[in-house]
């Protein structure tokens, strides 16, 4: 039995600093880009997230793709 994996639904994901806890550690926290086009490239994505973090105040660090899908059968 075949199954179909469909991309239903991309978005990136940057985690932002949004503050320092009582230590002086970095508190960090997630911003979402929801409905990216679903066949985007991860350097697309990537070069899309740099240009983000670069406008934006806080720092920032880490960059993650999320794709969901569905398993349909064929």
């Amino acid at each position: 039995m075949a199954i179909n994996n469909v991309v239903t639904d991309t978005s990136l994901n940057i985690e932002v600093q949004k503050g320092i806890d009582k230590s002086g550690d970095p508190i960090y926290s997630k911003k979402t880009f929801s409905n990216l086009r679903n066949d985007v490239d991860s350097q697309s994505a990537y070069d899309v997230a740099d240009a983000i973090k670069g406008v934006l105040e806080a720092n920032s660090r880490n960059v993650s793709l999320t794709v969901a899908s569905d398993l349909i059968k064929a």
